[in-house]
């Protein structure tokens, strides 16, 4: 892995540049300026993820192959556990707050204070939380209570992500970008040092610590530098209330969500052993590492969702099955080489040892599919003030997810944790759909774009 660095850094520097000229050409201008926006911000958006991806994942692999199969699926079972529990400290309030402040701009001073007084409040009890939970589950294991103990404290440090829903609501990601690229750059440095030095497990815990702290240093600090001052942030006590009574039902889906997506890792942890949370770790790490994709472009066209809803139901669906197109078709475009190609892609970045990763990620990757439409069926949601079906939706997939990993797990071990982890995300996503009638017309879009609607229109307006 240190001798693919160099070359991973000039190919993100090669796409960086011919980002650049793209944006110069001239059919970009040609554009609304309103797309204009949304597609650098997607074009920000991407960048950070592409830097993350080549430039951590050669760093994650060599940590794997450094760390080995037990000790690697013992940090990703402590990162699990944690993640579970940050998700309920984030009070499901990212869309929220970026659909108020689009529709109260005025009133931003306010919106994030009380965002980020809730979310640091519920960030300190989420940490006790998971120091509670690791001494219940294992309180013979001294070395995994400090490592969850270390990692839970980085919760703290993201409220101040708060930030950066400012930022999405203006469409100005390339902020965020900065502020986390540069926190994640110090790190993967002192990473690759701890890997040189042979450093124990432990010291890995503390670098998530770092990381989570400088990445809230620097969106505080672009916050600052972009005229905007977060003294002048107000806690609401009243829009504090309103903000939880409606949010309440995504708080609960937000945690039943990471339920759903880390349960797997606890529970081949406690039904299994760390050899086997290893192995799925190291599926997981490259199936999950596209979900940037889907991530970055849904961030970029929210609030122009939130906006084409005032404008009539015509053009909001419009826009709606042209995102389920896009994200279907990319889906695809990342699930059918990896299904194919999964074993030697472990062997070559994991090694040997990870060769049972290989079948585990040829199953996990179609969850994408269904991960990217969730991403955008997650703004309907909001945007239609549904929050209670997204809860319940949420709820019986991690439900789904449970039971079937009691099932499967202990016959298949990390082959039938991906097989949960497919089946759950299919029912969540999309199924419940057809069940709950207001969420029909959006079923059927997502069905159409599962069909490949999205390369049948390119195809029919190419021949024309």
């Amino acid at each position: 892995p240190r001798s693919l660095l160099p070359s991973i850094l000039s190919s993100t520097s090669q796409i960086k540049t011919l980002s650049s000229k793209i944006n110069r050409a001239t059919p970009l201008e040609k554009l609304s300026p309103n797309l204009r926006k949304i597609l650098r911000n997607i074009g920000w958006l991407l960048a950070e993820r592409v830097l993350r991806m080549a430039v951590g994942f050669v760093v994650i692999a060599w940590m794997a192959r450094y760390l080995g199969s037990e000790r690697f699926g013992l940090l990703n079972y402590a990162i699990a556990l944690v993640s579970i529990l940050s998700m309920m400290a984030k009070l499901g309030l990212n869309k929220l707050v970026v659909r108020n402040i689009v529709r109260e701009p005025d009133s931003k001073n306010e919106i994030l204070g009380t965002a980020f007084f809730l979310q640091l409040t519920s960030g300190i009890g989420a940490f006790f939380l998971a120091a509670i939970a690791i001494f219940l589950l294992r309180p013979d294991d001294a070395t995994l209570r400090l490592l969850v103990a270390i990692i839970a404290a980085s919760i703290s440090f993201e409220s101040l992500n708060t930030i950066d829903f400012w930022f999405q609501s203006r469409v100005q990601s390339r902020y965020t970008v900065w502020a986390k690229n540069a926190a994640f750059l110090v790190v993967t440095v002192v990473r690759i040092t701890l890997i040189q030095r042979q450093a124990p497990l432990i010291a890995f815990g503390w670098a998530a610590l770092a990381e989570a702290a400088l990445a809230g240093l620097g969106l505080a600090i672009a916050y600052q530098l972009t005229g905007n001052r977060i003294q002048a942030w107000r806690f609401k006590p009243r829009l504090a209330k309103t903000l939880l009574q409606e949010g309440w039902p995504l708080i609960l889906s937000s945690l039943a969500i990471m339920v759903y997506l880390r349960v797997d890792q606890v529970m081949l942890g406690e039904l299994a052993n760390e050899e086997a949370v290893g192995i799925y770790s190291a599926a997981t790490r490259l199936s999950e590492v596209w979900s940037f994709v889907g991530l970055s472009i849904v961030n970029s066209v929210t609030a122009s969702i939130v906006e084409a809803k005032k404008t009539g139901e015509t053009p909001y669906y419009q826009k709606l099955q042209t995102i389920f197109n896009w994200l279907a078709l990319i889906a695809y475009a990342i699930a059918l080489p990896l299904t194919i190609l999964s074993t030697p892609i472990v062997l070559f970045v994991f090694g040997s040892e990870y060769a049972a990763s290989g079948p585990v990620l040829a199953i996990h990757i179609w969850a994408a599919i269904f991960t990217f439409l969730g991403l955008a069926k997650g703004v309907w949601t909001v945007t239609e003030g549904l929050t209670k079906y997204a809860l319940v939706c949420s709820a019986a997939g991690a439900a789904l997810n449970v039971g079937l990993n009691l099932w499967l797990i202990p016959r298949y071990q990390a082959t039938g944790a991906a097989i949960a982890t497919v089946i759950s995300y299919g029912f969540t996503d999309y199924v419940t759909c057809f069940i709950y009638p207001p969420a029909r017309k959006v079923g059927w879009a997502m069905t159409k774009a599962i069909a490949c609607n999205g390369l049948t229109r390119i195809i029919k307006r190419g021949t024309t």
